[in-house]
Order: C-alpha cells, then sequence, then structure tokens
C-alpha cells in the first residue's frame, strides 16, 4: 500500500550515517538515491524509506504528527531498534513497552527531530 514515505534532515551525510547503522538491524540498505535523497528498503519495489535535504533548500521542519514506524519483527527485535537509535544519538519519546493488547512500541526522535516507532504487533 504505501511506496515509500520521506523525511527530512539539515545534514545527509550525519542522518545517513544514524540510518545506515540503524536499519542495519531489519536488513534495510540504501537502495538506491540522488544528491540530495537515498531510498532505504529490504528489496528493489517494496516498501522504502527515504531521506533527503528538501528540495526547496529551506531548512528542514519536522511535521507535527507525523512519524514512521518501522517493525522489529518481534517485541526483542523493537527493543534492539530502540536500544541502537538511542545509541546513535536519538533522544527517548517513549520506552518500549506494550501499549496495547496486540501492539508493542517504543518511540524515539532522530537527530533531525523526526519521529520512529520500532512496533510489533502481538497476539489479541
Amino acid at each position: 500500500m504505501i511506496g515509500y514515505t520521506t523525511i527530512g534532515t539539515k545534514n545527509l551525510e550525519k542522518a545517513l550515517s544514524f540510518y545506515d547503522a540503524l536499519l542495519e538491524l531489519v536488513n534495510g540498505k540504501q537502495l538506491m538515491g540522488l544528491d540530495r535523497i537515498k531510498f532505504y528498503g529490504t528489496d528493489a519495489g517494496g516498501a522504502m524509506l527515504a531521506v533527503c535535504t528538501p528540495a526547496d533548500e529551506s531548512d528542514h521542519q519536522c511535521g507535527n504528527g507525523q512519524m514512521v514506524a518501522i517493525p522489529g519483527g518481534s517485541p526483542e527485535g523493537a527493543d534492539a531498534l530502540y536500544a541502537k537509535a538511542i545509541e546513535l544519538g536519538a533522544t527517548d519519546e517513549g520506552a518500549p513497552g506494550q501499549r496495547f493488547p496486540f501492539f508493542y512500541g517504543g518511540y524515539v526522535r532522530d537527530p533531525d527531530g523526526n519521529k520512529l516507532c520500532f512496533f510489533h504487533m502481538t497476539p489479541a
């Protein structure tokens, strides 16, 4: 249903270092890109996360209510993504835990302030 989601950055090199290391935990890698945008995914044709500097060359700003959710594959996988993000300079927005009977998740803001959720859907 989703082709790709784009998030902005003030410093593409720093953001790519963060996402290269983080998304490696879920077999994500840079699949393609141009000078100001890089696309991450697990295979060509699947859903992707794009990281870019704004096309209008204005300052990057986070959207209110905007969030990218990355599946961990298990509660332990969500924990590992959360811990790696914090290690890479993200800030805590809610430690991993069972949020609803069917949803386990943890929240961070990347070094640019973009909100990320690492989650696992659990049996209800």
